[in-house]
């Protein structure tokens, strides 16, 4: 099932993607929570009430998918966790190269540094160095706190696309990276949210791929993480815990904007897409911070 938050009528919606068509469920009940983080939490990861509602939806419910304003698939997540350094090829292409890591790198993005599907992503004022970053991102649908291998997968509710936009100069400026990946608009969300029974179990197996203006830039295989997704929630639910909404972002492949000669940055007018297979195509534009 393809789950896509969008606005209509100056609100928030969320709708069930059927082929060409999104089954509005604001429009089918308008006391029916309009964002997916809110969905999971009531109902503990389940979405069988969303699909039931689909299905019993007026036909006056069903819009085209062409030419809705997309929203975030989860609009207010509670946490958004990223993972560095999870595929070697990307390691040896940065300065970390000769400090291949032990653990997952863990990092944070805010709410205000993503942008959805569709909408701009912003090259700020104060740096050109903007890179893009290929990711499969799982959305959190129960609470999870000390999971194990064996149950890990048991909290993931589904999957979307990312493109980790980074500010490669403020990246670098310290040890931590968060002021790098937390500019405004800077990271693509979207288009959509997939649940799990659709996708690999741990997303495994995927062709995850990067494009500028059509050129393929990053082009792996979700098979090739250092820390797979098992293995990355055992290691974060040792600390804190996992709450329905919440997002984890599971490490770019090489390929990267800024180890390339001369340095490749996403500028104003770039059209830049994530594909990640049975999951999705995200599309942002690059416009300059106003």
């Amino acid at each position: 099932m393809k789950i896509v938050g969008f606005e209509r009528g100056g609100a928030l919606h969320l709708g069930v993607v059927e082929g060409e068509f999104v089954i509005d469920l604001q429009a089918a009940d308008p006391s029916f929570p309009a964002d997916l983080k809110d969905v999971l939490a009531k109902h503990n990861g389940d979405l069988k009430p969303l699909a039931e509602l689909a299905k019993c939806a007026p036909a006056s419910a069903r819009i085209p998918l062409k030419g809705i304003r997309y929203a975030l698939p989860v609009n207010n997540p509670g946490k958004i966790v990223a993972l560095g350094l999870n595929y070697l090829d990307h390691v040896k292409e940065g300065p970390q190269k000769d400090n291949i890591p032990k653990f997952p790198t863990i990092f944070m993005r805010c709410r205000t540094s993503l942008a959805p599907h569709d909408a701009p992503l912003l090259r700020p004022k104060v740096s050109e160095t903007f890179d893009y970053e290929a990711e499969l991102v799982l959305v959190v649908g129960s609470r999870a706190k000390h999971l194990t291998l064996a149950n890990a997968y048991s909290c993931i509710a589904g999957w979307s696309c990312f493109n980790e936009g980074s500010i490669r100069e403020f990246q670098r400026k310290t040890t931590q990276w968060d002021m790098g990946k937390n500019f405004d608009r800077t990271g693509g969300f979207g288009p959509w949210f997939v649940s799990a029974e659709e996708v690999p179990a741990g997303g495994k197996g995927l062709k995850i791929e990067s494009r500028i203006n059509g050129q393929v830039m990053q082009s792996d295989n979700t098979d090739n993480m250092m820390f797979p997704v098992a293995e990355t929630l055992v290691y974060l639910t040792q600390g804190m815990t996992l709450e329905p909404g919440d997002i984890v972002l599971t490490g770019t492949p090489s390929g990267v904007g800024h180890p390339r000669k001369p340095p490749v940055w996403m500028k104003p007018g770039d059209i830049v897409e994530i594909e990640i297979e049975k999951v999705g195509l995200l599309r942002n534009t690059i416009e300059d911070e106003h």
